[in-house]
């Protein structure tokens, strides 16, 4: 199967001079700032944004252009935070736009700040990409040195101080509220929500948080025009979107598609398919915390309304795949493990709700459930979805009762076969074991 990718962010990736100011510019770099801060108003700016149809590449999946509009108009102080916090399992798109292509996301940056009025932008970065971090320190330098950054950009009086913000680890920090009480320097928790940050935000003051991926968009559009962009994609998803393939796939990787081609060239076109003999079982179409799909959906459009339709999401642009070797509620139970372990504790649904599915989990993989268990564990999904303070409890809900839903019969077999062998060893813990335990090979 021969499919080719639509890049536009990845334009020139392979690059190593694209890295640099020098090499961004031989490819056209900060002419979109020095058109938007020269020729265009902010107003008309942000109305080619909300034009263009670009949505959100975070997971949300929300217009960015509508969000920019939410924050007030007047003098007051406002924000822009850059989420490059990208700890959800399976996502690494970010990564590979920071490394490869920093000043892409500063000059996504600036465009930002100039169209909702903000004249402090920070980048807040996962702590475990330092290297990435270094990279966008020397790009940031090397923008304030050209004048794209700093109180009169370009000689036009207009002010835009961008800041690298390092994390300290916490996958709650991805969650847009957390990530402002992190920059704060307080603990990294969700808040409640209203008001929301378009209105109160940073610092108290209003503020815009866009993922990388979003921000990188801008350029092009700027260059290019909003019924451009538009040309790429589907009407509710316009645009491309780059996706991590990882998992059962003989070539893993980043891959830069228009949105709407099926699901199935990008698994099997691009990321080459399962090993050979193998077929795919279950797949995650946006990260971790997304539903899985089975094989059955592979030929569904790879976009956020086809992908809303059939139960699950696009999210993050992360998909991972899952052959017939793996075991379900093994994989389940890794998933539950993860964000019981990230979940801040603030709220009961999440906190409780974590724990109790990871302890039902455990019970099914070692043999002591029954097949009235599944139904309190697909209770207590239902419990936690729309309940929780922010994100992080769905995130584990939707994924693990999916599972129990469209693999039930597998749960089944799992406790017969489990009690039937005996429990794992005590010195075993169940996240320690093989996913393909107890699976055919």
């Amino acid at each position: 199967m021969s499919v080719s990718e639509t890049r536009l962010l990845f334009r020139h990736i392979d690059d190593p001079e694209l890295a640099t100011i020098d090499g961004y510019k031989r490819y056209g770099g900060y002419r979109a700032l020095e058109r938007a801060f020269k020729e265009m108003d902010p107003e008309d700016l942000l109305n080619e944004f909300e034009e263009s149809g670009l949505r959100g590449r975070g997971g949300a999946g929300f217009p960015m252009g509508k969000k920019g509009s939410f924050l007030p108009r007047g003098d007051m102080e406002k924000y822009l935070a850059c989420n490059a916090d990208e700890s959800e399992p399976g996502a690494f798109k970010d990564r590979e736009l920071m490394l490869k292509n920093p000043h892409q996301l500063v000059e996504g940056c600036a465009l930002a700040s100039l169209a909702v009025g903000a004249t402090y932008a920070f980048i807040f970065i996962r702590g475990e990409y330092w290297e990435v971090a270094d990279v966008l320190d020397r790009a940031v330098a090397e923008a304030y040195e050209a004048g794209y950054l700093g109180k009169n950009i370009l000689g036009t009086g207009k002010r835009v101080e961008l800041v690298v913000h390092r994390g300290a680890g916490a996958y709650i920090c991805g969650e847009e509220t957390a990530l402002l009480d992190a920059l704060e320097g307080k603990r990294g928790n969700p808040r409640l929500k209203p008001p929301f940050p378009a209105i109160e935000g940073l610092y108290g003051g209003p503020t815009l948080i866009n993922n990388v991926e979003t921000l990188s968009n801008l350029r092009h559009i700027v260059l290019n025009g909003a019924e451009w962009y538009k040309g790429f994609g589907t009407e509710q998803s316009p645009g491309t979107k780059v996706v991590s393939v990882s998992g059962h796939v003989q070539r893993p990787g980043n891959y830069e598609i228009e949105l709407g081609i099926p699901a199935r060239d990008i698994i099997y076109g691009l990321a080459g398919g399962p090993p050979e003999g193998r077929r795919v079982k279950a797949w995650f179409p946006g990260g971790s915390s997304a539903p899985v799909l089975t094989e059955a959906e592979l030929d569904l459009p790879y976009s956020f309304e086809s992908l809303a339709e059939a139960g699950s999401m696009l999210g993050s642009g992360s998909i991972i795949v899952a052959d017939e070797t793996v075991s379900i509620p093994e994989l389940a139970l890794r998933t539950a493990r993860f964000y019981h372990h990230e979940s801040c504790g603030k709220c009961t649904p999440c906190r409780e709700g974590t724990n109790w599915t990871v302890k039902m989990l455990e019970r099914v993989v070692r043999g002591e459930a029954t097949p009235m268990d599944l139904d309190i564990i697909a209770g207590v999904q239902e419990n936690i979805i729309g309940n929780c303070l922010c994100v992080l409890g769905d995130s584990m809900a939707m994924p693990v009762g999916a599972m129990v839903r469209k693999f039930r019969h597998e749960f089944e077999e799992t406790i017969e076969r489990a009690r039937e062998s005996g429990p794992a060893p005590l010195d075993q813990s169940p996240a320690d074991l093989p996913l393909t335990a107890g699976v055919a090979q």
